[in-house]
């Protein structure tokens, strides 16, 4: 395992294969790794008994922090708490909407001293909080995509977090349903390629996802709802290379996820390789570590 972090954007398409793709400005947060350890295992990813590098952590969460700052993106921190190493999993700390903060409920108790620290920080910070009463682990399991919520479930946020979350939003909620365990968030198994649709984005946004992380019946919505998705290999699936985040154009993936990469280039997407291969021992990857803000007060 190298201990320099990678954060490289390769070699830009031609102009030609860059049409329609629009860069948006984003604004995330963020929580620097400064806890960071694996001393309980709450999924296939975790063993406690592996050594983990804090101080390598930091420096490849760095890499994406100043990633995300070189594309022009707006970063907001939340200040990490002592015994509570995932907080650098931000996604799951909240489904942020229109200005309006869904907060979570984690599942397992190792976890669940965040949600308040989350809810505590959108309420500080211009954003209206609707407090859970199901579990749920917001932006792992919510995926927007247009107008519609793409919502996981099978291993970490319930069904009835579904119906919930429609009600919070007035959106449409496709449920979909994941059935291996290593990748037990939607946001391990599938990435919005476009964060805009309509009027100022693409006319229809698009997603890439791994079919077998998947049951039948989600599989089949997927096909039909997104045809022309990228479907990614499980080889590429199992170095997280679905747990991205793209802003249009820039897609930013680990760069392990070599057939991913090709694929993006070829639909006139710019990969964007930063290697978090130490937070990996923790079971998450670029898309953990950054919650999409969206609306608010600033």
């Amino acid at each position: 395992m190298s201990a320099t972090p990678v954060a490289t954007s390769g070699v830009e398409p031609a102009a030609s294969e860059t049409t329609g793709r629009v860069q948006q400005h984003r604004r995330y947060l963020m929580c620097r790794p400064e806890h960071f350890t694996v001393s309980y295992s709450i999924n296939p990813w975790m063993e406690p008994s592996r050594p983990t590098d804090t101080a390598l952590a930091v420096r490849q969460w760095q890499a994406l922090y100043d990633t995300y700052v070189s594309l022009g993106h707006e970063i907001e921190l939340i200040d990490p708490l002592e015994g509570l190493p995932d907080m650098v999993y931000t996604a799951n700390g909240g489904f942020v909407v229109d200005g309006v903060a869904y907060g979570p409920k984690f599942r397992f108790r190792e976890r669940a001293a965040e949600a308040p620290a989350f809810i505590d920080w959108f309420a500080a910070n211009g954003f209206e909080v609707a407090e859970p009463v199901e579990v749920n682990e917001g932006e792992g399991d919510f995926l927007l995509v247009g107008d519609t919520i793409l919502a996981g479930t099978g291993f970490r946020s319930t069904g009835d977090s579904h119906r919930e979350v429609g009600e919070v939003f007035s959106r449409e909620v496709v449920s979909l349903t994941l059935t291996d365990p290593r990748f037990y968030h939607l946001d391990t198994a599938l990435a919005v390629l476009d964060p805009v649709e309509g009027p100022g984005g693409v006319d229809k946004a698009n997603i890439a996802y791994l079919p077998n992380a998947f049951d039948e019946k989600s599989q089949a919505i997927l096909r039909e709802r997104f045809p022309d998705a990228i479907r990614v290999s499980d080889a590429d699936g199992s170095v997280f290379g679905l747990n991205s985040a793209s802003d249009g154009r820039n897609v930013v993936i680990s760069p392990r996820a070599k057939g991913f990469e090709a694929q993006l280039r070829e639909r006139g997407y710019t990969p964007v390789l930063v290697d978090l291969s130490e937070l990996l021992l923790g079971g998450g990857g670029i898309k953990c570590c950054t919650l999409e803000l969206r609306g608010g007060s600033r």
